[in-house]
């Protein structure tokens, strides 16, 4: 739910009109940044505040009787083509490129999914990318199988440099001065994936230096100006399932504040 962050940006970027020739999300960057291109400001707020206390979108009952804590059909049809609408058609027809990362559970590796239409295909990719280990199922696609795209690649900023973008916007929801920790989490993961995904519990045995590498390489870029970096001040405490919804208008609203100050430099850095 730090997502709600970036959802709280994108949505000034939106209401000023500042567009973009590309995105790339990972987690709930994709899940909540995939309303840029469909261009539905306010959507990811608003489903996430009037659910989060639906037993149906997250709830340790889902993850009892279903293995996934967010309710797959609940969130990837019902919301979407149901309750609050998904404009896939506004989507594909949006000529900014968008990519999804997931983490191929049975080699490792990040893999980078172009999504084209915003119908049900993209859309297992977006589940895929915000799949949770030991909280959610492996998602099956086309033969392969995904988790988190965080577990090998939390912040894809080579890739989408040598996919070729050069003015680059990057939107991170922890403060400056964080570094994460090894995982307390690894005897379970070990007994869960172990024995089918060995190369996913490596990912995840140093997925703490993967992560504080991609801040490192953050700062260097940063500090010769070849990337701009948002990010909030302090740590936005709040947990990855949070039900209170006024605690997640708190962060939606502090991504809001936070784009409302930097907007028109933004718009003045990537004009060059």
């Amino acid at each position: 739910m730090r997502g709600l962050f970036t959802a709280g940006i994108l949505d000034v970027f939106m209401e000023n009109d500042l567009t973009f020739d590309g995105a790339i999300g990972v987690s709930a960057g994709a899940l909540f940044g995939c309303n840029l291109k469909s261009h539905q400001p306010g959507r990811a707020v608003r489903y996430n505040v009037k659910y989060c206390r639906d037993k149906r979108f997250v709830s340790f009952l889902n993850l009892i009787f279903t293995g996934n804590i967010f309710g797959v059909d609940f969130c990837y049809r019902r919301i979407p083509f149901e309750l609050d609408i998904w404009d896939h058609k506004a989507f594909a027809e949006n000529p900014m490129e968008f990519y999804a990362v997931c983490t191929d559970v049975e080699t490792g590796e990040p893999f980078y999914y172009k999504c084209t239409d915003g119908m049900e295909g993209d859309i297992k990719y977006f589940r895929a990318s915000g799949s949770m280990p030991l909280v959610s199922k492996v998602v099956e696609i086309d033969g392969r199988k995904f988790l988190d795209g965080g577990v090998s690649d939390a912040i894809p900023l080579k890739k989408f440099q040598k996919l070729g973008y050069d003015r680059i916007v990057v939107i991170q929801t922890r403060p400056e001065e964080y570094r994460k920790e090894p995982t307390k989490l690894m005897p379970l993961i070990k007994l869960k994936y172990g024995k089918k995904y060995p190369e996913l519990v490596k990912d995840m045995e140093s997925r703490h230096l993967m992560y504080n590498a991609e801040l490192d390489y953050i700062s260097e870029c940063e500090e010769n100006g070849s990337i701009y970096v948002i990010r909030p001040k302090k740590d936005l405490r709040i947990s990855q399932t949070a039900h209170d919804p006024e605690e997640l208008k708190r962060v939606y609203k502090t991504g809001r504040y936070t784009a409302k100050k930097l907007v028109d430099e933004v718009k003045a850095w990537l004009q060059g």
